[in-house]
């Protein structure tokens, strides 16, 4: 049996003048966790926010008494430098740092906004840094990024490199309101297949006309963001996509 749904709402499809707000009446409605989606205009040509307003947005919504549990904060680091927050992230309130695999093999190890380094981070150092600093850490793939190169850090015997999550993005990442990309739950299909257990996340395009796909796939954790935040009824969406998760556990 796959692990339980969890539905995870993207805020940069929030109302950003009234955030806090929607933040908490989000979890309210059932959602389990909250996607945030940082990006800094160099790994992806979008800017969002950052530690500053991940800090406020805290305040709104009570930290997890669990690991994974409610009110997870799930911060997507879509940033050229992924260690160089882990700290800044971790004091604003992050529980979940989930960066790129393709930043990890092209970033420095250098651990502070400021700071410079010649060494080279990786993904399994990264993961352990992550958990170093009590977080739980997660790693996203693109869609041009093939799910194999995961293998190699998912297989590792040492437990504080291994990752809390896989991220597999159904849109390129960068802007909301894309297009679901079926050509990417292959992906998904292969994670559920080897790693029965692992929480497998899937972001892009995601809502009440996708979600069977995905969860056919294996994903269980969810995020949408427009799918949510745009409906009349955000408490009945964020049900129907638990439910429609929660059916194909015992088939996975």
């Amino acid at each position: 049996m796959s692990p339980a749904a969890i539905i995870a709402p993207s805020i940069l499809s929030a109302d950003f003048a009234e955030l806090g707000k929607e933040c908490s009446q989000t979890i309210a409605r059932g959602a389990d966790w909250l996607h945030v989606d940082i990006m800094d205009g160099h790994f992806v040509p979008n800017i969002t926010f950052g530690a500053p307003v991940v800090t406020k947005i805290r305040s709104h919504v009570a930290k997890p008494t669990e690991k994974h549990g409610k009110g997870t904060f799930d911060c997507h680091m879509m940033i050229a430098e992924p260690k160089k927050w882990v700290k800044e992230f971790q004091k604003a309130g992050c529980d979940l740092y989930c960066f790129h695999y393709e930043a990890a093999i092209s970033s420095t190890a250098a651990e502070s906004p400021e700071a410079t380094s010649d060494k080279k981070t990786s993904p399994k150092e990264l993961i352990r840094y992550i958990h170093e600093q009590g977080m739980l850490a997660g790693i996203a793939i693109k869609p041009d990024t093939g799910v194999d190169v995961l293998w190699d850090i998912l297989e590792n015997d040492n437990i504080v490199e291994k990752p809390d999550m896989v991220l597999v993005m159904t849109v390129h990442p960068g802007f909301g309101g894309q297009k679901f990309m079926a050509s990417e739950l292959p992906k998904v299909t292969a994670l559920r297949k080897r790693y029965p257990d692992l929480n497998i996340e899937v972001d892009g395009g995601l809502g009440p006309g996708t979600i069977d796909q995905a969860a056919d796939a294996g994903a269980n954790v969810i995020v949408a963001g427009s799918a949510v935040f745009g409906a009349k009824d955000p408490a009945e969406v964020i049900a129907k996509l638990r439910e429609v998760v929660d059916s194909r556990r015992e088939k996975l």
